[in-house]
C-alpha cells in the first residue's frame, strides 16, 4: 500500500483543507495513530488513524461563510482592471438587518476569507466567501456536485432542438459539457442548472445557440437560496444551514 502526503489525506477524508491541514500540523494539533506530527509533507498509510486536537475544532468552528448578493461592476475575486472585489462589499454597514445569526461582525474575518466560486463581472446574486476549507471543496473542489442555479435573460429565438443541445451535446475549450437543465422560466428568461462553472460558460452556451444574454443572475447553489437578500448586502450562514 502506497503512502499518502498527511494533508492531502486529511482534506480527503473531509477534516480541512490542504492549506488548513499544514497549518495544524505546523501547530502541532495533528497525532497520527496517537503520534503528534509536526513535520510538513508527512506521508502515512490510508489505514493509519488520523486525530485532531481541540483547539483545530474550536478555530473550525469559529470560520465563517457569508452570503452575499453581488452587485453588476464587482468582481469575485482580485481587483482586475480598476474593477473592485466584492468582497469590500463585506462590511458591518452593509450585513443585511434580518440576518439572524449571532454572530458579530469584525473586520479581521476577512483574513483567510476567499470566495468559493466565480460570478462574473457582468452578472448578479448568490456568492458565496468562506473561510473553511471544507466548505470550499463542497463548493469548487474537483468532485463538486453543488448545483448553481441562475435565471438568463435572453434575446433570440431558440428551437426546441437548441434547448436540447443546451441541456445536453455542446462542447467548450474542446470538452463536452456535463449535462445541464434547461427550460423557459417564461418567455424570455430561462433557467439554468448547472454542476460546473466554467469562466462565462452560460453567455458562451447561449452564444453557441445564436442567443444574446441580457441578464444573469444567481439564485441558488446546492440548498441555499439567495431568497430577499437585497443587491449589495450581505448575511452569514447559520449553522443551521448547509450546501448539501
Amino acid at each position: 500500500m502506497e503512502k499518502i502526503r498527511l494533508s492531502k489525506l486529511m482534506s480527503e477524508q473531509g477534516f480541512c483543507s490542504r492549506r488548513e491541514a499544514d497549518e495544524w500540523i505546523a501547530k502541532g494539533w495533528v497525532k497520527v495513530d496517537g503520534e503528534r506530527i509536526t513535520e510538513l509533507g508527512t506521508k502515512i498509510l490510508p489505514t493509519q488513524r488520523i486525530t485532531i486536537e481541540r483547539q483545530a475544532q474550536a478555530e473550525q468552528k469559529q470560520r465563517v461563510t457569508i452570503l452575499l448578493n453581488k452587485p453588476i461592476g464587482y468582481v469575485s475575486g482580485q481587483a482586475e482592471d480598476g474593477y473592485k472585489p466584492a468582497a469590500v462589499l463585506i462590511t458591518a454597514e452593509n450585513r443585511w438587518n434580518k440576518d439572524t445569526s449571532a454572530i458579530e461582525f469584525h473586520p479581521l474575518q476577512h483574513k483567510g476569507l476567499a470566495p468559493a466560486g466565480r460570478l462574473d463581472i457582468d452578472s448578479v446574486g448568490l456568492i458565496i466567501f468562506t473561510q473553511d476549507g471544507r466548505i470550499a471543496k463542497q463548493l469548487i473542489g474537483e468532485d463538486s456536485q453543488i448545483e448553481k442555479e441562475y435565471l438568463v435573460r435572453v434575446e433570440g429565438k431558440l428551437s426546441a432542438a437548441d434547448l436540447k443541445r443546451l441541456n445536453h451535446g455542446l462542447s467548450l475549450d474542446g470538452a463536452a459539457l456535463k449535462p445541464a437543465r434547461v427550460s423557459w422560466q417564461n418567455q424570455d428568461q430561462l433557467r439554468f442548472i448547472l454542476k460546473e462553472g466554467k469562466k462565462r460558460q452560460i453567455r458562451r452556451m447561449c452564444e453557441l445557440v445564436g442567443l444574446k444574454v441580457l441578464g444573469l443572475k444567481r439564485v441558488r447553489i446546492g440548498k441555499i437560496m439567495l431568497g430577499d437578500l437585497p443587491v449589495g448586502q450581505w448575511r452569514y450562514l447559520s449553522v443551521e444551514e448547509s450546501f448539501m
